[in-house]
Formats: structure tokens, sequence, C-alpha cells
């Protein structure tokens, strides 16, 4: 069970996390220095089927169920007078400020190297967890396998391009850890990734 600390650079923030498989699927825990947590829970198709985000004043719970993605977001304080409120859309999963995102939606693909798909994410954002769709491609460029002191240790580094804007993003992933995307640094891991049944 990969235990460690990734740090958002920008905001000098920290996020310690574990993850595992489990009898169904694949599970994410984080917490953070400025007090979000984040709960990812994923079926054997690697699908979002329950996702908690928990920042100091919103919160957002939901999933995938068949083509839509639905959640509700809500205040934490009752008296700023906001209900929760019920969304859905047509997206294939979450992104968020969390890298256990990353690896959700890069397994999920299933790509094989040199294969690339779009797809359509909603994007939460911000201190108030807002709610935006984007496009996106993501492409498979390489695995690479790095020797360790064990076995070889397999990194596959994906392509994700925003289709509104163009802009290309590195992202580096073994296993169920993300090794380094922008604006994310893997700063501390106590024990390897899992590498047996996530689609490698």
């Amino acid at each position: 069970m990969p235990r460690g600390t990734y740090l958002h650079v920008e905001e000098e923030v920290e996020e310690r996390f574990q993850c595992a498989p489990g009898p169904g699927g694949w599970r994410y825990v984080g917490e953070r220095s400025d007090g979000r947590r984040i709960d990812v829970v994923v079926d054997a198709r690697w699908r979002q089927i329950r996702v908690e985000v928990l920042a100091p004043d919103w919160w957002v719970r939901g999933g995938v169920t068949g083509y839509q993605l639905a959640w509700v977001r809500g205040a934490r304080q009752a008296e700023t007078g906001d209900e929760a409120a019920e969304h859905d859309a047509r997206a294939h999963g979450f992104l968020g400020e969390s890298p256990s995102f990353l690896v959700t939606v890069a397994r999920s693909l299933r790509l094989a190297e040199g294969e690339q798909a779009d797809v359509g994410l909603v994007r939460l954002a911000g201190p108030a967890l807002s709610a935006l769709t984007v496009a996106q491609r993501w492409r498979l460029a390489e695995v690479t396998a790095y020797e360790t002191d064990t076995e070889p240790l397999p990194v596959a580094r994906y392509e994700v391009a925003d289709l509104a804007t163009g802009e290309i993003d590195e992202i580096h992933i073994a296993g169920d850890v993300v090794v380094a995307a922008p604006g994310v640094e893997l700063t501390d891991l106590e024990s390897p990734p899992n590498l047996g049944d996530l689609g490698l």
C-alpha cells in the first residue's frame, strides 16, 4: 500500500496520501496541509464510482453513473445560506488538484503505447470547488522501465492536450503513483507503487 507525500508547488501545500487496490477496484485517500481531503473509489474498470472532496468551506460528492457524471456540491457552513445543488454532465470523470484524478483517468483509458483518446472531464477548481467541463486528448507516449533494487519499474509518460487551448502537459505515472506532473512533485514514497492488475 503506497503511502507518501505530494507537494503542490505553487501553493506550497503538501498532500499526504495512501492508496491500495481493493476487492472491486482501487481507493485513494489524501489529506492536504490546507485542510482539504480527497477520497476516490474506482471500480475494476477504473471508473470513478465514488468521489468526495472536502474543502474548508465547500464539499463535492459524486461519481460516474453509466455515461453520466453526477455530483452534489454544497457549503460546509449552514450560515452561508447556500443549499446543496445537484449537477450532472456527460463526462468520463472528475479532474482536480489531487494527482489521484490523473491516475484514475489514465488507467480508465487503458491506452496502449502510442494510442490516444479524447475525453470530456469535469474539473473541480479553486477553494469553492467550482465545476468546469473540459475536453482533453490523452496520449500514452511511451513506457520506460527503470531499474530498481528489486525489479524494473515501468513509468508511463502521457501527453495531455487541452483541446480548447492546444496546451500540452506531460504526466509521468508509475503504477498508481504520479511521479511527476505540472505543479506537482512526489516528495516522499514509503513503499513501491502497486503495479499488479492496474492495466499496465
